[in-house]
């Protein structure tokens, strides 16, 4: 974060005028760059968006994609739903063209720490109790990425103080360059989105992208239940871990009938497997992650009171024995009863102080 980059006279294109699309464009042109977006839709299916771009000094281009447009560049940014091989992107990066994601471009200009979050499942539910658990510790905390709002969109809202807790998908990831989260969580790998990646390897490969500039003062969170995880883990940062079988050397993990952190040989309990009220085994292990990212951040170890969480369960889609983002973990993800959701996250008292999946 903080990579200073001008923007100012940058020949630059925006591909997809959806919410990322259209919020990356009014970001860099308010920036002074020269603006053009380009959108497969027509001008009517995109609406009201058309004026505050055009407002903005955007240059707009409608109804297909011109090839000469995208060798003219210094930078393309394209929308998250827009394949890395597409054939214009292509010809484009075979002229020298920098292509970015809109995450590489926002890092570039956000203050504070993040921590970011992916995996194939439980990414929304994990994001949301992360930044949950901040917020109620008093810890400034911005909550973006591919939960819903543009993670550029909340630039100006951070400073030296703030945590921005970002969900990523592998579509955002597999077009960064120096983009890096303070802490990384990964929480699991199933095939997925093999239409874009072709492979489970290139799929895995673009979510292990997360780790890949992070740096030995950085740290690392993974899924030790996960087989299909453990080999991802990376070399630099330090590697915590999660796992509701086993104890782990730092990490969360489930001794008894508690959830436990541990770190520098330190054990803290955290809470009991009780006052987890999201039925399944899979939301057991968004918990751990959860807590282990929490508590790396600073979050205090004591859960000292408890917190109606119904209303945000029904806005992030977290409702147990529904599917999230339209599939299932396959780790008992219909385990238990639905039932109102009530997360139980207090950080009160400290001991001793349109996007894509």
């Amino acid at each position: 974060m903080a990579n200073p980059f001008e923007l100012r006279g940058k020949r630059l294109l925006v591909v997809g005028l959806a919410r990322t699309g259209v919020t990356t464009a009014q970001f860099c042109a308010a920036r002074g760059a020269r603006v053009t977006a380009t959108d497969a839709r027509s001008e009517s299916e995109i609406g009201e968006a058309t004026k505050s771009l055009r407002a903005a000094g955007v240059n707009l281009e409608f109804g297909g994609h011109i090839e000469k447009t995208f060798l003219e560049q210094d930078l393309i940014i394209p929308s998250p739903g827009v394949p890395a091989d597409a054939p214009l992107l292509q010809a484009a990066r075979a002229k020298g063209v920098t292509i970015w994601s809109e995450i590489e471009l926002a890092d570039r200009f956000l203050k504070g720490r993040m921590i970011g979050i992916t995996g194939s499942n439980g990414k929304t539910t994990t994001t949301s109790l992360i930044a949950h658990i901040l917020k109620s510790a008093g810890v400034p905390t911005i909550l973006a990425g591919n939960i819903g709002t543009p993670l550029i969109s909340q630039v100006e809202q951070t400073n030296d103080q703030t945590i921005t807790v970002v969900e990523l998908s592998s579509f955002q990831l597999e077009l960064i360059d120096t983009f890096r989260a303070d802490i990384s969580v990964f929480l699991n790998l199933t095939p997925d989105h093999l239409d874009r990646h072709h492979t489970l390897e290139a799929y895995g490969a673009a979510k292990a992208r997360i780790f890949e500039n992070q740096t030995e003062s950085d740290s690392a969170v993974l899924n030790a239940d996960d087989p299909a995880t453990r080999p991802y883990a990376p070399a630099k940062p330090q590697v915590f871990w999660f796992s509701r079988k086993q104890r782990v050397a730092q990490g969360a993990f489930v001794r008894e009938n508690e959830i436990v952190f541990r770190q520098d040989g330190k054990d803290e309990t955290i809470l009991t497997l009780q006052d987890i009220p999201l039925a399944g085994g899979h939301n057991v292990e968004n918990v751990l992650a959860a807590v282990a990212a929490a508590r790396l951040a600073g979050a205090p170890a004591a859960v000292k009171c408890y917190r109606d969480m119904a209303g945000r369960a029904q806005s992030a889609d977290l409702t147990p024995g529904k599917r999230q983002a339209g599939r299932t973990s396959s780790r008992d993800s219909t385990q238990g009863p639905a039932r109102p959701l009530r997360m139980w996250y207090c950080g009160a008292a400290q001991e001793g102080s349109d996007h894509v999946f």
